[in-house]
């Protein structure tokens, strides 16, 4: 149950990633919405799966399906370069947070 809480986490907090990108260019309600829930429930989530998990592996996993999910988006729908050495930090990041998933 604790790995659905920190899915969805990430999930919330990508959605306030790109409610902030989307604030910064424009100042609406709608992305402050994004924003502002998607990093609330984010932090919500989070805190609910430290009833189900150590909070240091929450917490890194969480951030590194945070991160890859940002850069991944950011690179997609932003134009974010997509060049070599990104798609290297991000495969691993990948390989870290497997890792600690599995061990946990």
């Amino acid at each position: 149950m604790g790995w659905i809480f920190v899915f969805l986490a990430a999930m919330s907090e990508i959605v306030g990633v790109i409610g902030l990108k989307l604030y910064s260019q424009n100042k609406t309600i709608r992305n402050l919405i994004l924003y502002a829930g998607g990093f609330g429930l984010s932090f919500a989530l989070l805190y609910t799966s430290f009833n189900y998990l150590q909070l240091s592996i929450a917490y890194a996993v969480w951030i590194g399906i945070g991160t890859v999910g940002a850069v991944l988006i950011n690179m997609i729908l932003f134009g974010e370069s997509k060049n070599v050495a990104r798609v290297i930090s991000i495969i691993a990041i990948v390989i870290g947070v497997a890792g600690l998933k599995a061990v946990s």
